[in-house]
């Protein structure tokens, strides 16, 4: 399996995290690959060049699951394919929805679209021209002139949130709401309501899904899960548990095991 990242240009940064590409070969006839997407508080917009998946629902039935944009999400969904694939991906801040596409992200939570749905003749521009891309420098150059024309036609920013959600992304500083609410002189109302404008959840909630992803960030560490649930912010066990478990469906003591779905990539990313 390869999997690597792709730095957008300078201009991008504020709002794109980076762009990724996940290829990987199946050899064996008859093989299968399961992919399990986990709780993000960023949003993705991925595009299938090679093969596609097939989303598993809570029954255990395969629907189809065509390129498109997945919204910041508390849920954990699963994938299948029986072909070797090629994913190339943007990961974007939260906040960065309302500046590309001027809806506010607490309209998109949870939400996975396809293209043609969301975007109409534009996306299916773009996805036909990311898949028919010789390479993956060239779907990067691609989707960035896509996005920075979007930035010329939307305006739909309140920087005060924006780096709010910057800090809680990137600091690790662990504040509570009211903490937050304070630092940028707004009432605790007007924060929750600006916050989940931009961010697509509260506060409160999105406090939680960072502390979550902050733990996922020490896979592949030394570190006891004890250490890491109190390296987090995590006040007992028991709560870290509970989070991996809702976010990713697994026990933190699996996930953190290397055998999980969804872990491959990164197993690949330590070799």
């Amino acid at each position: 399996m390869k999997y690597y990242t792709i730095q957008p240009p300078d201009i991008l940064k504020p709002y794109v995290r980076f762009f990724w590409v996940l290829e990987h070969e199946l050899s064996a006839s008859g093989s299968e690959y399961v992919y399990r997407s986990i709780a993000d508080g960023c949003t993705e917009m991925v595009f299938h060049y090679q093969s596609t998946f097939d989303e598993i629902n809570g029954r255990g039935q395969e629907n189809g699951g065509p390129s498109g944009i997945q919204f910041q999400t508390n849920h954990y969904r699963r994938f299948i394919t029986r072909q070797s694939f090629g994913i190339f991906g943007a990961y974007i801040y939260p906040f960065a929805v309302p500046r590309f596409f001027n809806i506010p992200s607490s309209e998109t939570t949870n939400l996975t679209l396809d293209y043609d749905t969301f975007l109409g003749s534009a996306g299916r521009e773009l996805e036909e021209r990311i898949m028919l891309a010789p390479n993956n420098q060239k779907r990067a150059v691609i989707l960035t002139d896509f996005l920075l024309m979007r930035l010329r036609y939307n305006t739909f920013t309140d920087d005060r949130i924006i780096t709010s959600i910057r800090q809680v992304i990137h600091t690790n500083q662990h504040k509570t709401v009211a903490q937050l609410a304070d630092a940028f002189n707004l009432s605790a109302r007007q924060f929750d309501r600006r916050f989940k404008e931009y961010a697509g959840f509260s506060p409160k909630s999105y406090l939680r899904l960072i502390r979550f992803q902050d733990a996922i960030k020490q896979y592949g560490s030394n570190k006891s899960l004890t250490q890491i649930a109190l390296e987090c912010g995590y006040y007992d066990q028991s709560h870290f548990i509970h989070d991996v478990k809702t976010f990713t469906g697994y026990h933190p003591g699996f996930y953190f095991s290397g055998k999980a779905e969804g872990t491959e990539y990164r197993n690949a990313d330590l070799q």
